[in-house]
Protein backbone atom coordinates (compact mmCIF):
# COMPACT_ATOMS: atom_id res chain seq x y z
CA UNK A 1 0.00 0.00 0.00
CA UNK A 2 3.08 2.24 0.79
CA UNK A 3 4.57 1.71 -2.50
CA UNK A 4 1.54 2.06 -4.08
CA UNK A 5 1.01 5.36 -2.18
CA UNK A 6 4.17 6.92 -3.63
CA UNK A 7 3.55 6.09 -7.03
CA UNK A 8 0.21 7.67 -6.89
CA UNK A 9 1.80 10.71 -5.89
CA UNK A 10 4.55 10.82 -8.31
CA UNK A 11 2.08 10.29 -10.54
CA UNK A 12 0.04 13.19 -9.69
CA UNK A 13 3.33 15.70 -9.42
CA UNK A 14 4.48 14.37 -12.63
CA UNK A 15 1.63 14.19 -14.63
CA UNK A 16 -0.68 17.00 -13.46
CA UNK A 17 -2.49 19.90 -15.42
CA UNK A 18 -1.47 22.32 -12.91
CA UNK A 19 2.24 21.74 -12.93
CA UNK A 20 2.66 23.57 -16.15
CA UNK A 21 0.70 26.97 -15.16
CA UNK A 22 4.23 28.97 -14.96
CA UNK A 23 5.87 27.47 -18.56
CA UNK A 24 4.20 30.07 -20.31
CA UNK A 25 5.30 33.17 -18.55
CA UNK A 26 8.78 31.41 -18.54
CA UNK A 27 8.85 31.34 -21.73
CA UNK A 28 7.71 34.85 -22.45
CA UNK A 29 10.51 35.69 -19.78
CA UNK A 30 13.62 34.53 -21.87
CA UNK A 31 12.13 37.13 -24.99
CA UNK A 32 14.63 40.38 -24.89
CA UNK A 33 13.49 43.74 -25.58
CA UNK A 34 14.86 46.78 -26.59
CA UNK A 35 14.06 50.34 -27.22
CA UNK A 36 13.03 51.34 -30.47
CA UNK A 37 11.68 55.33 -31.60
CA UNK A 38 8.21 54.98 -33.25
CA UNK A 39 8.07 58.51 -34.85
CA UNK A 40 3.81 58.43 -35.17
CA UNK A 41 4.02 58.14 -31.57
CA UNK A 42 6.97 60.60 -30.87
CA UNK A 43 8.13 58.06 -28.44
CA UNK A 44 9.96 54.92 -27.60
CA UNK A 45 8.43 51.38 -26.93
CA UNK A 46 9.87 47.92 -26.00
CA UNK A 47 10.84 45.86 -29.10
CA UNK A 48 10.47 42.27 -28.81
CA UNK A 49 13.72 40.51 -30.02
CA UNK A 50 11.83 36.84 -30.45
CA UNK A 51 14.20 34.10 -30.18
CA UNK A 52 13.68 30.68 -32.11
CA UNK A 53 12.38 29.01 -28.99
CA UNK A 54 9.17 31.10 -28.86
CA UNK A 55 8.62 31.51 -32.51
CA UNK A 56 8.72 27.38 -32.12
CA UNK A 57 5.34 27.96 -30.22
CA UNK A 58 3.78 30.22 -32.54
CA UNK A 59 0.19 28.32 -32.68
CA UNK A 60 0.69 26.04 -30.27
CA UNK A 61 -1.36 25.52 -27.23
CA UNK A 62 -0.36 27.96 -23.78
CA UNK A 63 -1.48 28.03 -20.67
CA UNK A 64 -1.47 30.77 -18.53
CA UNK A 65 -2.41 32.05 -14.77
CA UNK A 66 -2.10 35.35 -14.13
CA UNK A 67 -4.15 38.39 -12.60
CA UNK A 68 -7.06 39.75 -14.82
CA UNK A 69 -6.11 43.76 -15.44
CA UNK A 70 -9.56 46.42 -15.81
CA UNK A 71 -8.44 47.75 -18.99
CA UNK A 72 -11.56 48.95 -21.32
CA UNK A 73 -10.60 46.40 -24.36
CA UNK A 74 -12.85 45.21 -27.36
CA UNK A 75 -15.07 42.51 -28.07
CA UNK A 76 -14.16 39.61 -26.46
CA UNK A 77 -10.55 40.30 -24.87
CA UNK A 78 -8.74 40.96 -21.73
CA UNK A 79 -5.55 41.58 -20.63
CA UNK A 80 -3.84 39.31 -18.20
CA UNK A 81 -0.63 39.67 -16.08
CA UNK A 82 1.68 37.31 -14.19
CA UNK A 83 2.05 40.22 -11.36
CA UNK A 84 -1.24 42.03 -9.28
CA UNK A 85 -2.39 45.12 -10.70
CA UNK A 86 -0.41 47.26 -7.86
CA UNK A 87 2.94 45.55 -9.68
CA UNK A 88 2.31 44.96 -13.27
CA UNK A 89 4.22 46.38 -16.29
CA UNK A 90 1.51 49.28 -16.58
CA UNK A 91 1.05 49.85 -12.78
CA UNK A 92 4.16 48.42 -10.84
CA UNK A 93 7.36 48.53 -13.25
CA UNK A 94 7.27 44.62 -14.53
CA UNK A 95 8.55 44.24 -18.18
CA UNK A 96 6.53 43.75 -20.89
CA UNK A 97 7.17 39.93 -20.94
CA UNK A 98 4.58 39.55 -17.61
CA UNK A 99 1.84 40.66 -19.89
CA UNK A 100 -0.70 38.60 -22.42
CA UNK A 101 -3.62 39.75 -24.19
CA UNK A 102 -6.30 37.23 -24.22
CA UNK A 103 -8.63 37.02 -26.93
CA UNK A 104 -11.49 34.61 -26.64
CA UNK A 105 -13.56 32.16 -28.54
CA UNK A 106 -16.70 33.37 -27.37
CA UNK A 107 -17.74 36.72 -24.75
CA UNK A 108 -15.79 36.19 -21.24
CA UNK A 109 -17.93 36.58 -18.01
CA UNK A 110 -16.98 39.48 -15.96
CA UNK A 111 -14.05 39.52 -13.77
CA UNK A 112 -12.91 41.40 -10.91
CA UNK A 113 -9.51 43.31 -10.85
CA UNK A 114 -7.12 41.29 -9.92
CA UNK A 115 -8.95 38.66 -9.82
CA UNK A 116 -6.87 35.43 -10.59
CA UNK A 117 -7.87 33.51 -13.92
CA UNK A 118 -6.28 30.62 -16.14
CA UNK A 119 -6.57 30.56 -19.35
CA UNK A 120 -5.82 28.48 -22.56
CA UNK A 121 -5.20 29.70 -26.28
CA UNK A 122 -3.01 29.45 -29.59
CA UNK A 123 0.12 31.87 -29.38
CA UNK A 124 0.67 34.77 -31.40
CA UNK A 125 3.39 36.65 -31.05
CA UNK A 126 3.25 40.35 -31.97
CA UNK A 127 6.23 42.93 -32.92
CA UNK A 128 4.97 45.77 -34.75
CA UNK A 129 1.39 46.38 -33.44
CA UNK A 130 2.22 48.82 -30.20
CA UNK A 131 -1.15 48.99 -29.70
CA UNK A 132 -1.43 45.21 -28.83
CA UNK A 133 0.54 43.28 -26.70
CA UNK A 134 3.56 41.44 -27.54
CA UNK A 135 2.05 38.15 -26.53
CA UNK A 136 -1.26 37.21 -27.58
CA UNK A 137 -3.14 34.00 -27.10
CA UNK A 138 -6.19 33.62 -29.55
CA UNK A 139 -9.41 31.08 -29.29
CA UNK A 140 -8.51 31.12 -25.66
CA UNK A 141 -10.84 29.45 -23.23
CA UNK A 142 -11.16 30.00 -19.52
CA UNK A 143 -9.91 27.24 -17.31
Amino acid sequence: MVAFTKSLIVFLLVFSPFQDLDDGWKLFARVAFEPKYFPEFKEKYLVPNFNQAIVSKVGTSITLRGHYLPFDMQGNSIIISKFPYAACFFCGGAGPESVAEIFFSDKPPKFKADQVITVKGKLRLNDKDVNHMNFILDDAELL
